[in-house]
């Protein structure tokens, strides 16, 4: 996957926080070589995050985040560090920089607590070090840079790429679920809600996988997939589908054949399907009056626009008997409070990193609302939930 390709759900997050004027954008200027952020001689030019996704040696395909001051008073500006600290959440590692003049403040220092609270591992960069006679002795964690003649703006991208080697994973998506040699089947509906000309992103995650671990892949339609089995003169290791497809599908696939799904391997990758398989029980107790968000990570509703708003309130409906409200939110926007909720759904989330889903899982648990998925909601829907969980016995064992 080249570099331009790497989903961004993929990409490290590196977000860059500090004071108004400590030179922050300066700083992310110098790190990327390139006029990502606005620099100007006026304090506090960043008025929102910017976000942009480029390949930075020695770490690779990232997502740089500037910010705005975080010390900002003005009525606006506590709105901003409100969105500051919302984009903690997606942050896989903090570069909090420090004017070398003035040393820490109290907003930095607060800021150092944040990332300590969200357990986000970060660096200190005193910048404008060029001004200062000898520069404050620093820690492992900190380091003293010039943005200005460039000193110590590669030992502070070493730093970085350090501190992101602790937090990567190396969590597959279904490699380790199969053997090499194995035969696996993909089910794609091609429909209305499909994106002309390409495969959405979980589709293209799953059948890179599994070429890296040796499978074999072969992609049909629902339409297709009996004749697929039986011509096949093979048995497959494995099914997976489009949720959307899992009544009919389950119907096909024999019962001797592990059926899952690409939302439910997407949940597991980012760490979120013991809440949603938790989370999915909660279909049951839903009762007239209700309030359901159906939250979705991407913004480009065409492909899953017919799923979230359509599909799932119409068979949430049929299955509950209750005349339920639903809610919807999408890309980035995740309501704040959630108290009202009785339920939420949340789609695959592969448009977002793994930080972000837990995030919002936490969210949920904090405000106690129960959090599931597309593919796990429709697995329960369909009564197939304890099927569709056969690769993972321990959370088969909970439905």
């Amino acid at each position: 996957m080249g570099m331009n390709n790497t989903p961004s759900g993929e990409r490290m997050h590196i977000g860059f926080f500090g004071c108004t004027n400590a030179g922050k954008s300066s700083v992310v200027n110098a790190v990327t070589n390139q006029d990502l952020a606005i620099v100007s001689g006026v304090a506090g030019t960043t008025t929102d995050p910017v976000q942009k996704a480029m390949e930075l040696l020695p770490i690779g395909p990232v997502v740089i985040i500037d910010t705005p001051g975080i010390d900002d008073e003005s009525g606006l500006g506590q709105l901003r560090v409100k969105r500051t600290k919302r984009i903690l959440n997606k942050t896989d590692c903090a570069v909090l920089i420090v004017d070398a003049q003035k040393g820490l403040c109290e907003s930095d220092n607060q800021m150092l607590e944040l990332f300590k609270s969200k357990s986000i591992p970060y660096v200190i960069a005193y910048n404008k070090s060029d001004l200062i006679d000898s520069p404050s002795s620093t820690d492992e964690s900190s380091i003293c840079v010039s943005a200005k003649t460039g000193e110590n703006i590669y030992e502070l991208k070493e730093m970085i790429a350090a501190v992101l080697k602790l937090v990567e994973n190396d969590k597959r998506l279904v490699a380790d679920l199969v053997n090499e040699g194995d035969f696996v089947v993909l089910v794609v509906p091609i429909d209305s809600a499909a994106p002309k000309g390409r495969l959405i992103l979980p589709q293209q995650q799953v059948i890179r996988d599994l070429l890296e671990a040796g499978c074999t892949s072969l992609v049909c339609r629902e339409t297709e997939l009996k004749q697929t089995l039986e011509g096949c003169g093979k048995k497959p290791a494995m099914v997976i589908t489009d949720s959307q497809a899992f009544a009919y599908v389950s119907k096909i696939v024999p019962d001797d054949i592990t059926l899952t799904s690409f939302s439910i391997l997407m949940a597991r990758y980012k760490g979120s399907l013991e809440g949603a398989v938790k989370g999915a029980a909660a279909i049951g107790t839903l009762k007239d009056g209700d309030k359901v968000l159906i939250s979705e990570g991407c913004t480009h509703h065409r492909q899953c626009d017919d799923i979230g708003t359509v599909k799932l309130p119409r068979w949430l409906g049929e299955k509950t008997g209750a005349k339920l409200k639903f809610e919807f939110s999408s890309g980035n926007s995740f309501p704040e409070d959630l108290s009202d909720y009785k339920l939420i759904i949340h789609c695959g989330g592969c448009m977002l990193n793994e930080r972000e889903m837990q995030f919002r899982n936490a969210c949920a648990e904090d405000a106690g609302v129960p959090m599931t998925n597309y593919g796990t909601a429709i697995a329960y829907l369909n009564g197939i939930l304890k099927r569709t969980l056969e690769p993972f016995p321990d959370l088969q064992k909970m439905v």
